[in-house]
């Protein structure tokens, strides 16, 4: 989870890969959009692969929650 990193000076404090401006929000959209990691990787010469892996696990982590509770509208 190190590749993983929050600054507010970079991006808003959104989490990004590695101090670098690409937000895990960002590679996530480009994954559910049907890219595959060797497609973001030949967009992005500067991700490796474990960045990828990274966002995914970051992403699988956070969606841990003990329940979802509805708002009212």
């Amino acid at each position: 989870m190190d590749r993983i990193t929050i600054d507010p000076a970079i991006c808003h404090g959104k989490p990004c890969i590695r101090g670098l401006r690409y937000p895990v929000e960002v590679i996530l959209e480009l994954l559910s959009s049907g890219m595959t990691i060797e497609d973001i990787l030949a967009d992005y010469e500067d991700l490796e692969r474990e960045d990828i892996l990274a966002v995914l696990a970051y992403a699988a982590r956070l969606s841990h929650v003990k329940r979802v509770q509805m708002l009212a509208a």
